[in-house]
C-alpha cells in the first residue's frame, strides 16, 4: 500500500505530498488537478499516463521532467521519472532499474474511470488489456513470453510493409519468426485461458450483485485471436498472401478478444437483427399466440447490442471489480502435476493492488456506487476517488473508518 506519495511537475501539479490511508477522496471542481493526481499513480504502476502516452503532453510547462515517488507500508519505495524526450528513469528502493514491469509487480493498480466505459464498442485492445492485467499479475512466465511475441510481431510486421513479394532469403527469415511466434502464441494462450477460466465465476458473482435481472443471460467468453488447435505458423503461413498485401499480421495472440454475450430468455429480443426478426416473424405466422413463446429462439447477442447505456456501465463495472477478489486469491491456480507450466506458479504476492476511481458519481447510480464501495471496503486494497463535490463523503464514511479526505484546487492539494 502506498503511505506516502510525492508528484512533481506533472501537469498542473508542481509539487504534491501527501500521506495516505486505505481510502483516499480527492474533491475539487473541473480542471483541479484530481484526475492528474491518479494519473501519477498510475503512471508510476504502469509506465505510462492513462490519458495522453506522449511525456511532452503531461510535463508542466518549462519543465524538463515529471517526476512521482511513493512510499510503500512495507517500507520500500518505488520512482518514476519521465522526461520530455520519452527518457525513462525508474527507481526500486533507490535502485536504478530497467523494467517496469519489476514496478508494476510492486504496485498492482487498477483504474475505473469515464473513459474506460466504452470498452464494450471499442476495439480489441482494451479489453485484451484487461485480461493480460490479471495474468501479468498472477502467471510469472506470461510477460516474458508476451514481450518476446511483441518483438518478433514487430519485426514480421516490418518486413510485411518493406515488400509485397519476399525474396528466398526474407522468407527463411519469416518462416524462422513464425516459428518464434507459434511457440510464444501457445504459452501466451495457455495463460490467458487458465486465468480467464479461474475468472468466470468471480465475473457471474460480481453480475449477480451489479445486474441481477441478468444474471443467467450474461456471459463472458474469450477468444485466443486464432485458432489454438492449429499451430499459429502453420495459419501465418496461410494468410501470409493477404498479410503482404495489407502490410501487418491479422491473426495472432495480439488479436485476442473478449466478449460478453447476452441471451435471451424469449422475453428481450435484438430489434436490430434481421435474423432474429425475420425468425419472429415466421413463428407468428406459424402459430397461434398461445404457442408463440414456447417457439421464440434463443438468441446469442452481443451484450453491447442489447443493454443500455446504463447497463453496460454497470457491465464495465463489474468486470473490473470482479478482477480484484481473483487476484488478492491466495490459492494457487495450477496444480503441480500440470506439464505446460511445471515451473511457473502463481504470480501473487503481497503487494496491496490499488484502485483509482476517478469521477465515478457521474457514471454510476447510487445503487450500483453503494455496492462497488461496499465490495471494495471489504477487500485488503487501496482506494483512491475523485469526486466534484463532497456528497460522497457519507457514502465514504459508511464502508471506512478513517479516509483521508483531500480538496484539489489549482493543482494545490489541501486537507479537507
Amino acid at each position: 500500500m502506498i503511505e506516502r506519495l510525492q508528484v512533481s511537475h506533472l501537469r498542473n501539479l508542481s509539487q504534491v505530498n501527501l500521506q495516505t490511508a486505505a481510502c483516499n477522496v480527492i474533491i475539487g471542481a473541473n480542471g483541479s488537478g484530481k484526475t492528474s493526481l491518479l494519473e501519477a499513480i498510475f503512471l508510476l504502476s504502469r509506465g505510462k499516463s492513462f490519458r495522453h502516452h506522449q511525456p511532452k503532453r503531461y510535463i508542466q510547462h518549462h519543465q524538463n521532467a515529471a517526476t512521482v515517488h511513493a512510499k510503500l507500508s512495507d517500507g520500500g519505495t518505488l520512482a518514476i521519472q519521465k522526461q520530455a524526450d520519452a527518457t525513462t528513469v525508474l527507481r526500486l528502493n533507490q535502485t536504478t532499474v530497467y523494467n517496469q514491469s519489476i514496478l508494476t509487480e510492486q504496485l498492482p493498480t487498477l483504474l475505473i474511470d469515464p473513459s474506460t466505459m466504452d470498452m464494450l464498442e471499442q476495439g480489441s485492445a482494451s479489453r485484451r488489456q484487461l485480461l493480460d492485467w490479471l495474468v501479468f499479475h498472477m502467471k510469472q512466465g506470461f510477460h516474458p513470453q508476451w514481450v518476446a511475441y511483441q518483438r518478433l510481431l514487430k519485426q514480421r510486421n516490418s518486413l510485411l510493409k518493406q515488400t509485397k513479394h519476399l525474396s528466398q532469403s526474407q522468407h527463411a527469415e519469416l518462416k524462422a519468426w513464425d516459428q518464434g511466434l507459434a511457440s510464444h502464441a501457445a504459452l501466451i494462450h495457455h495463460y490467458r485461458a487458465r486465468i480467464f477460466e479461474a475468472w468466470q465465476p468471480y465475473f457471474e458473482d460480481s453480475i449477480q450483485r451489479l445486474l441481477p435481472s441478468y444474471a443467467q443471460q450474461l456471459s463472458l467468453s474469450y477468444n485466443p485471436g486464432y485458432d489454438a488447435s492449429i499451430a499459429l505458423d502453420v495459419q501465418l503461413t496461410e494468410r501470409l498472401t493477404q498479410d503482404l498485401q495489407l502490410g501487418y499480421t491479422r491473426t495472432g495472440s495480439h488479436r485476442a478478444d473478449l466478449h460478453v454475450h447476452w441471451r435471451s430468455n424469449n422475453s428481450r429480443l435484438s430489434a436490430t437483427s434481421t435474423v432474429v426478426d425475420e425468425t419472429i416473424d415466421k413463428v407468428i405466422d406459424e402459430e397461434p399466440a398461445s404457442g408463440i413463446a414456447a417457439k421464440l429462439p434463443i438468441i446469442k447477442e452481443q451484450a453491447a447490442n442489447i443493454l443500455s447505456r446504463g447497463e453496460k456501465k454497470l457491465l464495465i463495472t463489474a468486470l473490473r471489480l470482479s478482477q480484484l477478489p481473483l487476484l488478492l486469491n491466495n490459492t494457487e491456480l495450477l496444480n503441480n502435476t500440470e506439464t505446460a507450466d511445471t515451473s511457473q506458479h502463481s504470480n501473487h504476492t503481497n503487494a496491496t493492488p490499488v484502485v483509482l476511481l476517478d469521477d465515478i458519481t457521474a457514471e454510476l447510480d447510487d445503487r450500483a456506487l453503494d455496492i462497488l464501495l461496499s465490495t471494495l471496503s471489504q477487500l485488503p486494497c487501496q482506494v483512491f476517488i475523485t469526486s466534484l463535490t463532497a456528497d460522497i463523503l457519507p457514502l465514504i464514511n459508511k464502508y471506512w473508518s478513517n479516509p483521508s479526505m483531500f480538496h484539489m484546487k489549482q493543482g494545490v492539494l489541501s486537507s479537507y
